[in-house]
């Protein structure tokens, strides 16, 4: 197995970990909205990542897509947290989080692949996350963003299957 590939799988995992552990904090709003806004950022800068290295139209404009929706939701988890008063972590605190949710990608014909894999998986966290915290909040502004991102994150998780059937099966054609 490539070293690369060893990190990737290392890099799931402790996502996975992460997440696991996360849920369970999400219903309180302030840790829901730094758990959104961490990975928001996390999928923000995978994607700009991804941007620059793939050479497929369609996944830049996937990319884009995802740049704009996250960038919008993490936009609206701040002006909730600031109306709310809610103490929110700073922003060097989520930003080093969101480095950690951030998989390690190869580089290569196999990007479009891992990239596309990974957003399958980034898309469905996001979605319990979201469902979770839309569920347990009593928050109105929370549960109106949770309403509003919920259909955006399903859609997108459509797109991200869809890339990964694609360029899976260019990567399984190829090797």
């Amino acid at each position: 197995m490539s070293r690369t590939a060893i990190r990737l799988r290392a890099a799931t995992f402790a996502l996975l970990l992460g997440l696991g552990a996360g849920s369970a904090m999400a219903q309180d709003p302030a840790d829901f909205i730094e758990q959104a806004s961490a990975k928001g950022m996390a999928d923000i800068e995978t994607s700009r990542m991804a941007h620059a290295k793939t050479s497929s139209q369609e996944v830049k404009d996937y990319t884009i897509e995802v740049i704009n929706e996250r960038t919008l939701a993490n936009q609206h988890l701040a002006a909730i947290a600031k109306k709310l008063d809610l103490p929110v972590a700073p922003r060097e605190q989520i930003v080093d989080k969101a480095q950690t949710l951030m998989p390690e990608l190869t580089d290569g014909d196999s990007f479009d692949a891992a990239y596309a894999a990974q957003q399958v998986k980034a898309n469905e966290d996001a979605i319990a996350l979201f469902e979770q915290g839309g569920a347990a909040s009593d928050v109105p502004e929370i549960k109106a963003l949770v309403d509003e991102t919920l259909p955006k994150l399903q859609t997108r998780l459509e797109k991200a299957r869809a890339l990964a059937s694609t360029y899976g099966k260019r990567r399984e054609g190829e090797g």
